[in-house]
């Protein structure tokens, strides 16, 4: 009875071991095909089972082959831009960051030439000065005993003259001797000496010429220096104060004055690029308070060591602010060309894909349609563009924008 039923059900009288088998093998072919339709049935559904019931067909997604390709329809095509490879010419340079600094090449720190004591402070911090303008007044008591020994030696000399004179007369009437004569004229011209070096020595203290003629004419002593600004600048630190006791060379000077027509940007370069760099390269700076300008400037030195512990080099530049717009501590970029540009293929910024591994891939066609995916090596970037290393040739298709997207649909359509 049951051979008759299976002889019903499968239309032979086969052997049930014969059938057995046959049942096996029509089970994994129809085992396969669910398989290979459910790896499948993601790309085109309604091929299969046909559109839903009652509703129009939907579009087709995207299509992947192995994990490499994949087809995209033209309403994914709109997140896309396809463009042929270019080449493109990118600047052999490196970058670094640093800051802005005072020249100090042009910074000068303001002292009196002697020692003394504030009188008055004119100049304000930020203010910006001129050449032989007034910074501040000094009761100087070295002052006062110059001035006492040039009006002396001023009265010296008058006095030996009027006696060579007289011995001079003298002699003409035979009323003295040459010996008399000539110990006069000793006599004067150590006195002629002896004021012209007290006159230079107020001099060194800024007293003018008629200052000077006024003082030996008074007889009166001046004891007030007033200490003036060396050079056309901004005074960018002032410690002066009415009564504060200054000298020379002090740790702290009384003003600082510096030319702010260049500044000095300061950047720690890798010790790996430090032989790519020169003296009077020059550098493009660019400043986070200034958002899209750029700032000219050369290498003006180059560290002579490596810091031990972050093996970078400092390189010091000098750039050009006419507008005294840089302000010491400012935050830079800095941009210097090492060699000639090279030229290699390029993709834009959106047209390249960082894969989970780190790789970096690109997405090539040749119908605009199927993009397959593309194992790629980058190098430089810049203005938004990307050097193609390997991986691709110059007027092959590629996804110039949207690549991401393309990476995202055929995740999608692999899960």
């Amino acid at each position: 009875m049951m051979r008759a039923n299976l002889r019903y059900l499968w239309g032979s009288a086969v052997p049930i071991d014969v059938k057995s088998a046959a049942i096996g093998a029509t089970a994994a072919a129809v085992v396969v095909g669910g398989l290979v339709l459910g790896l499948s049935g993601h790309t085109q559904p309604t091929a299969l089972y046909g559109p839903p019931a009652g509703g129009p067909a939907s579009a087709p997604a995207a299509t992947v082959r192995g994990a490499q390709e994949v087809t995209l329809n033209q309403g994914q095509m709109q997140h896309v831009k396809v463009a042929p490879v270019e080449e493109r010419d990118f600047a052999n340079r490196r970058e670094a960051i640093g800051n802005v600094d005072f020249n100090e090449e042009r910074s000068v720190q303001v002292f009196p030439t002697n020692q003394g004591r504030i009188r008055r402070a004119f100049a304000r911090i930020g203010e910006d000065v001129r050449k032989g303008q007034p910074l501040f007044e000094i009761d100087s008591p070295d002052l006062v005993q110059a001035e006492s020994t040039l009006i002396s030696t001023a009265g010296t000399r008058e006095l030996t003259t009027r006696a060579l004179q007289r011995a001079r007369g003298l002699l003409e009437i035979q009323g003295n001797a040459q010996k008399d004569v000539d110990q006069a004229v000793a006599d004067q011209q150590t006195a002629d000496a002896a004021y012209k070096a007290a006159r230079n020595a107020v001099a060194i203290f800024g007293k003018s010429e008629a200052e000077m003629d006024r003082m030996i004419k008074e007889r009166r002593t001046d004891p007030v220096l007033t200490v003036t600004s060396p050079i056309d600048g901004r005074v960018t630190a002032r410690n002066a104060q009415p009564g504060l006791l200054v000298q020379p060379g002090s740790s702290t000077a009384p003003y600082t004055v510096s030319d702010l027509s260049t500044m000095w940007m300061q950047a720690f370069v890798p010790e790996t690029d430090s032989p790519l760099l020169r003296v009077g390269q020059p550098v493009k700076v660019k400043v986070m308070a200034f958002p899209g300008r750029v700032f000219d400037g050369k290498v003006t030195s180059i560290g002579a060591t490596v810091d031990a512990g972050t093996h970078r080099v400092l390189v010091r530049s000098e750039i050009q602010d006419p507008h005294h717009e840089l302000r010491p501590g400012m935050f830079t970029s800095f941009e210097i060309r090492t060699g000639e540009p090279i030229r290699s293929p390029a993709l834009t910024v959106d047209g390249v894909v960082r894969e989970g591994d780190g790789t970096m891939t690109a997405w090539v066609t040749a119908d605009r349609k199927r993009f397959t995916r593309r194992v790629v090596k980058i190098g430089l970037m810049q203005d938004d563009v990307i050097q193609i290393v390997d991986g691709l040739r110059p007027g092959e298709l590629a996804a110039t924008e949207g690549a991401l997207f393309i990476s995202n649909a055929a995740a999608m359509s692999g899960t």
